[in-house]
């Protein structure tokens, strides 16, 4: 089965990128994987409060990717496999690739304005050709008549 894996977070570039993969999923009978990624913490002086603060952002993207796979069930119908990890994007995403041979694409979405966010421009320039899977960059200020056409 052809798996579209879509990284998840706050932005309304990302909710376009997972209704882009849900959708296309759904049409070629493939799968949707979401990552959530938790950004390493400074080491804090007192354990207590680095514990607190990681807690709370491993709650946040638990949720993110909780609300992300209740959406592409309601869309589509599809069970979306769920990966939350800690570290640097681009090391995790490479590693979420080769450790799973079904992944067929990342799917990411692009910032509708200004910047088109740290994971789109560290993989359309400097691995654009080394990575084992095509990188589809989904622009965020499709619509959803937009989404459903294209996808």
């Amino acid at each position: 089965m052809r798996v579209y894996l879509v990284v998840i977070d706050d932005t309304p570039e990302a909710e376009v990128a997972l209704r882009f993969a849900a959708r296309r999923a759904a049409k070629t009978g493939g799968g949707v994987e979401i990552l959530a990624l938790i950004e390493p913490t400074e080491v804090i002086a007192w354990g207590g409060v680095q514990a607190t603060i990681e807690e709370e952002a491993r709650l946040q993207a638990e949720g993110l990717v909780a609300k992300a796979a209740g959406t592409i069930l309601d869309e589509s119908g599809l069970r979306p496999s769920i990966v939350v990890r800690e570290g640097e994007g681009p090391r995790v995403i490479r590693e979420l690739i080769a450790a799973n041979p079904a992944i067929a694409a990342l799917v990411l979405g692009a910032a509708a304005s200004g910047a088109p966010g740290p994971l789109v421009a560290h993989f359309a320039g400097a691995e654009a050709g080394a990575l084992a899977v095509p990188v589809m960059i989904i622009p965020g200020s499709l619509d959803s008549a937009a989404i459903d056409r294209l996808s």
